[in-house]
This record gives C-alpha cells, structure tokens and sequence, in this order.
C-alpha cells in the first residue's frame, strides 16, 4: 500500500509538469513584433503561403566557399635549394689587390721553407672559380709564378707597393698624446672588443676580423696566445705588413693595433675569404736519426740524458710564451741539453715551438718523446752578445721613427709577466 501511494504521487507530479508545455500553444503569445509589421527574413522561413523555406540553390553556398579556397589558394613554393658558396655560375671570379701572396697563416708559415711535397692535390680554399689567383698548394701569390720568374725585380717592387700603401694610409704619425687616449679606449674596462690570435696564428681571414672592428673603431686589441707568441716580433711585423695598420702598445701577448690617420672603411681592400682550412704540406723531418756531428751511440745517448735532466720550465696551455727564448739561451750558458716540459699541449704545437727554438735560439733538436722538447745548444755554441739579447727582448720598438721613441706605452717583455703558471 505504502509504495503504490508513492507512485500515484509521482505519477500526479509529472502530469502537473508535462501539461503546460503540452497546453502552451494555446496561450496566447505576449510578443509585440505584429505590431510594429515585423516579417521575417526568408531564412528563417518567411517563404509565404505558410509552408517553410526551401533554398533554391542549396549547393551554392559550397560552391562560393569553394571558389573563396580556390582564389585565396596559397601559391606552391618552389623546391628548396641549399644555398652553396660554391655556385659561382654567372659571376666572374674576385679580383684583389692587395699587394702580398695570399697564406693561411702568416706567420707560422714562411716563404722560405719549402715543402717536399703535397698532402692533397691543389685545390684552391677560397673555392673553385672564386680568385683569379691560382693556388700553389701553399699559397695564392700576388705576382704569376712565371712572370716572377722572368722579372727578377717583380718582388721588389711588390714589396714597394706595399710600403707605399702603408704609408698613404697612415698618414702623419699620432703624438703622444692621441696614442695614450687610444690605447684607454682599447682597455678591458672600456670595451669588450678583441681578437684572438691563438695556435694558427695571424690567419687570412683574421685580416677581415680586423678591418670589421675599424669599421667601428680607430683602434682594436688583439691578444696573442700560445705557440706564435715565443716569436712576438714576428707577429707584429706581420699585424703591421698584412693588416696595414700600425701598433701603438704592446704588453706582453697583448697588441693595440692602430688603422691610420686616412683610412676610409668604405675603400677597405677586397680580402676572399677561405672557405676551408688547406692541409699543411709535407715538410723535412725536425728531429734526424742521427745527430749531424755525433754517431749513432752518442745520439742515443744524448736523448736518455736529456730526458732525465730536470726541466727548465713547464708551458701552460695556451699560455704566453714570449720569455722561452731567452730563458734557453740563459740555460745554455749553463748546461748543454734544456729540457722543456709540454704535457697537455698538442703534438703539433711542441713540434712548432722546437722549430722557432731552432731558429731564434739557435739550438738542436735532440727529441720530442714524452712531451718534451729536448734541445743541444751543439758543440760549437756561441753566446749571444749583451747588445743583440736585449734587442731581441724589445722586439718591435726597435728601429721606429716619430714619436714611438717618446711614448710611455711601450714596453718590452719582462719574464714575469710571461709564461708559467
């Protein structure tokens, strides 16, 4: 009894809420839109006659959306293509006119030695077809190999060019004055441009580096680290010849190099680059088998004992290296074999600081086992003269007119700014 009473009350509850939206189109409507001649649109079905809209076209409004998507269709892009420096079809090769041969690096290579022989065939760096100087596996030079050859005055004069370039770009030297407000502006607290000269050396494409940074400054400082630095003279002459520019300060490995008073960035030289980095040609053995003057037993025993003196000094990785040679020619003054320890620098790059000992000190390579550099100052060693050491410690001052005498900035290298860490 109890459940069906419950029921019958559901069921009188439902009829209460279904019965006024069963009844309401018979109420009448409350809505004012006949008053004020309201019809409706023909969309909303106010065809006439009283029967609902039927669209005439209804495929049209596809068709317009279709059409629409045609018109505003985007436009096929053309297959992509990588660009490639290489693609040289149409234009003529660059012609420059700088007035020197065209190296890698300036100054850890030397037109004087020559290689004995090619790693690779002579495939140009800056690119086929890109300079209208041919590659000689070594160098693009300047002057025709054959018309050098024929012209025995052709380098002098090249280097006359060269001079003259110089010097019209420089223009009158600065005082002392305008030499010291350029070397502030260089100094770390001022700007954080710099160029890093490292194991390579002045490089071809560090030339453009350096005529960027005078697009924007008169002077720009370059600091020079690892193996060019144990021949710190070399590296400016070098700065100074490639770059035509002209150094106002040097502290240890750290150079300001000066544009000149009439140079124009917008006449700067036309300087290619190269693309790739050439293979080092093949070049005579530094260390022989058998030391010139000592036999076969001697030599052997030249390398052991070398090997087990004490070591003269320890050179940092990518250090400055500007006081070995005369810590050397000190050395020599007091024992014949110098042992240098190189543990953590590259093969190549103790190879190349034994070749500049060779040369600056002079001395002979005895070995390079271990990662050392063992070197015999040889039987007949002459010291050097007190004059011509201090000359070389000054490296680039020497022999400058003008004011460079006068000013302050210069300074020659002193051992304790140097090396070892």
């Amino acid at each position: 009894m109890f459940f069906s009473r419950i029921s019958r009350q559901k069921l009188k509850l439902s009829i209460t809420l279904i019965s006024p939206r069963l009844f309401s189109s018979s109420i009448p409507s409350s809505s004012k839109l006949k008053e004020y001649s309201f019809k409706p649109p023909v969309s909303l079905g106010g065809g006439g006659g009283g029967q609902p809209y039927q669209n005439p076209n209804p495929n049209g409004n596809l068709d317009a959306g279709n059409e629409f998507k045609q018109n505003n269709k985007k436009k096929q892009k053309p297959l992509y293509r990588p660009p490639s420096s290489l693609d040289r079809t149409g234009l003529k090769p660059l012609h420059s006119d700088i007035p020197f041969d065209f190296r890698f690096s300036y100054t850890e290579s030397s037109p004087i030695v020559r290689p004995i022989g090619l790693r690779e065939p002579k495939y140009s760096p800056f690119g086929p077809g890109r300079l209208d100087r041919p590659w000689t596996g070594v160098c693009a030079p300047a002057i025709d190999p054959t018309v050098k050859s024929v012209d025995e005055n052709a380098e002098l004069e090249l280097e006359e060019k060269r001079r003259k370039w110089r010097e019209t770009i420089q223009g009158e030297p600065l005082t002392a004055a305008e030499r010291k407000i350029l070397v502030e502006r260089c100094q770390r607290n001022r700007t954080k441009r710099q160029i890093n000269l490292g194991r390579d050396g002045l490089t071809h494409n560090m030339l453009n580096d350096i005529h960027n940074h005078w697009k924007h400054t008169e002077a720009v400082r370059i600091k020079c680290l690892g193996v060019p630095t144990v021949d710190m003279k070399n590296v400016c002459i070098q700065l100074e010849d490639k770059t035509g520019g002209k150094i106002i300060h040097r502290q240890g490995g750290l150079v300001v190099l000066y544009r000149g008073r009439n140079y124009n960035p917008k006449k700067r030289p036309i300087i290619p680059l190269m693309l790739w980095k050439p293979h080092e040609p093949v070049y005579p053995k530094l260390v022989k088998t058998v030391i010139d003057g000592l036999t076969v037993e001697e030599t052997k025993e030249m390398r052991k004992r070398g090997l087990a003196v004490s070591p003269l000094t320890k050179l940092a990785k990518n250090g400055f290296y500007g006081s070995l040679v005369p810590m050397v020619r000190d050395a020599f003054l007091v024992d014949e074999l110098v042992r240098i320890d190189c543990k953590g620098l590259e093969r190549s790059d103790y190879k190349k600081i034994g070749c500049k000992l060779r040369d600056l000190v002079p001395c002979i390579l005895v070995t390079f086992e271990k990662e050392q550099v063992v070197v015999w100052r040889g039987k007949n060693y002459c010291p050097t003269g007190a004059g011509e050491f201090l000359s070389d410690r000054e490296y680039f001052d020497i022999g400058r007119g003008n004011s460079d005498s006068e000013c302050e900035l210069h300074s020659s290298d002193s051992r304790s700014e140097a090396l070892m860490q």
